[in-house]
């Protein structure tokens, strides 16, 4: 994890439980269960195979007009839900069994990779606070981005918003 990244992130007025879900580099759905002490369910909003277009293809280090899966869930404990993440994967990367996990849609990518034993390391990017998102209803987000590397190509690019409010009064 970069320095700057967790200057940044120490140096937010926000809840504990938040600033430990956005700077954990492990598995936000694992952490969430374990803070609300209830199961997670990924809710997917939206998923289809694209084409890479420059700005893709240069995010994710692949050729442009490769096929990448897009797919956007709601991460959800109980009625609550703590994350909003768009996730963009070079289908060209993936074990045939991952792709098909993937894109059956709601299992958690942290339980993915577990699943698939494979050797990961997430690669912090950008972390930011958002005002008048309509994510979350216009609720300021923390919004993080980052890579999940894979024998040092990119596996998945990540970024995930979370609601600055009490629901992280856990």
């Amino acid at each position: 994890m970069s320095g700057d990244f967790l200057e940044k992130l120490k140096s937010f007025e926000i809840p504990t439980c938040l600033r430990v879900c956005c700077g954990t580099d492990g598995s936000v759905t694992f952490l969430l269960e374990i803070m609300t002490r209830k199961p997670v369910s990924v809710i997917t909003e939206s998923q289809y195979t694209v084409k890479a277009d420059k700005t893709i293809a240069a995010l994710l280090g692949v050729e442009e007009s490769s096929e990448v899966n897009d797919r956007v869930v709601r991460l959800s404990a109980g009625d609550t839900t703590f994350v909003h993440a768009r996730s963009l994967s070079p289908l060209e990367r993936m074990p045939d069994t991952m792709k098909e996990q993937l894109i059956r849609a709601d299992i958690p990518i942290g339980r993915i990779l577990r699943s698939h034993n494979l050797e990961t390391r997430r690669d912090m990017a950008e972390l930011e606070i958002l005002e008048g998102e309509s994510t979350f209803d216009g609720i300021p987000v923390l919004s993080r981005s980052y890579k999940i590397v894979h024998n040092n190509h990119v596996l998945m690019w990540i970024n995930e918003r979370f609601p600055i409010d009490e629901r992280w009064s856990l």
